[in-house]
């Protein structure tokens, strides 16, 4: 497929670093080159919400623009199947009239489009992400050619208007990152493009729990330390970091990454442990309560932790713990 001309440039712009209105604008002007159509429409969905917002348009007034961000839309679309997997569906496909369709009786055919063509768009191997629409004023079926250009181009625009190359591009900033996954909104993930996988990135994993709550809870930076194991039954410790996401679609909630092999000021694990409790703000009984350890224990831990952290303070400690992602949370749930 990259060897048509028209397919290799749509390549280049799905592969673009360019902030996701300036991709939606050229994948437009592709289609105004390579498809024949007298208008366009390309949104993002959000499931949280009942609605698809429009992240471009080409050849629609204002008013159609407006319209096509309300509530309705998203029942026909869902009516029409262009929610799920499938072929570009046309206007004649439907089980309906379009007179019984309130956008296309209301909207589109007072706007003089009589025809259209339109295909979900979806994250390869991912969630369904958004719609692309395309209007004709006349009422000729698209053709078949047409179709199978759509088809095979859809994969390809949604690539393009992706949010995961958006939090692909902030993960970069986080040296050393080896891993990650997108952490959408109904509790699932997806693999972050670009990034490999980890163990402790699998859905069920706790620090993937922990970051999910994180992010619900409307921080948008958090950092901090898991243990790993090698083969030889050493335990080390991985960073794990999390990052909200901003942009649209609002499904997605944000990124965990992996950094391997973090430092971590010298402290034990039993330490990064206490310390964690300390981030939660437990006292000496509760953390010896969690630890299942004497309370002189807990005491004994603070005292070599204070020294390694150069805190006078539990309190100072435990800032600094926070601040530098040098602590061990407890897992979700953990009594």
């Amino acid at each position: 497929m990259r060897d048509d001309p028209p397919v290799a440039e749509m390549v280049e712009i799905a592969a673009s670093s360019a902030p996701a209105p300036e991709r939606a604008q050229a994948i437009l002007q592709w289609l105004d080159r390579w498809v024949p159509c007298d208008a366009a429409w390309l949104a993002l969905c959000d499931p949280g919400s009942t609605v698809y917002m429009t992240v471009g348009s080409s050849g629609l007034d204002r008013s159609v623009v407006d319209h096509m961000n309300r509530p309705v839309v998203a029942q026909e679309i869902e009516l029409a199947g262009l929610d799920r997997d499938r072929p570009p569906v046309s206007l004649a496909d439907l089980p309906i009239h379009a007179d019984e369709l309130p956008t296309w009786a209301e909207c589109l055919i007072p706007a003089g489009f009589r025809e259209g063509l339109g295909v979900a768009l979806f994250e390869p191997g991912g969630p369904h992400i958004g719609v692309l629409g395309l209007l004709s004023s006349t009422r000729d079926s698209p053709s078949a050619g047409m179709r199978g250009r759509i088809r095979r181009i859809s994969p390809l625009i949604a690539r393009g208007l992706s949010p995961m190359r958006s939090l692909l591009a902030t993960a970069r900033i986080v040296q050393g990152a080896t891993s990650g996954v997108v952490l959408l909104r109904d509790r699932t993930t997806f693999p972050l493009p670009g990034l490999g996988d980890h163990p402790l990135l699998l859905a069920d994993s706790p620090v993937v729990k922990i970051a999910q709550e994180t992010l619900t809870a409307g921080q948008v930076y958090r950092s901090f330390l898991w243990p790993t194991h090698d083969g030889a039954g050493a335990t080390g410790h991985a960073r794990m970091t999390v990052l909200a996401a901003t942009e649209e679609p609002a499904f997605v909630l944000g990124t965990l990454l992996v950094t391997p092999d973090a430092g971590c000021r010298g402290l034990t694990p039993r330490e990064l442990q206490v310390l964690g409790l300390l981030v939660e703000g437990s006292s000496n009984q509760q953390i010896a309560k969690r630890l299942a350890v004497a309370p002189r224990t807990v005491a004994a831990h603070l005292e070599h932790l204070l020294d390694k952290m150069q805190a006078p303070t539990r309190t100072l400690a435990a800032v600094r713990a926070e601040r530098e992602g040098c602590y061990v949370p407890a897992s979700p749930g953990a009594a």
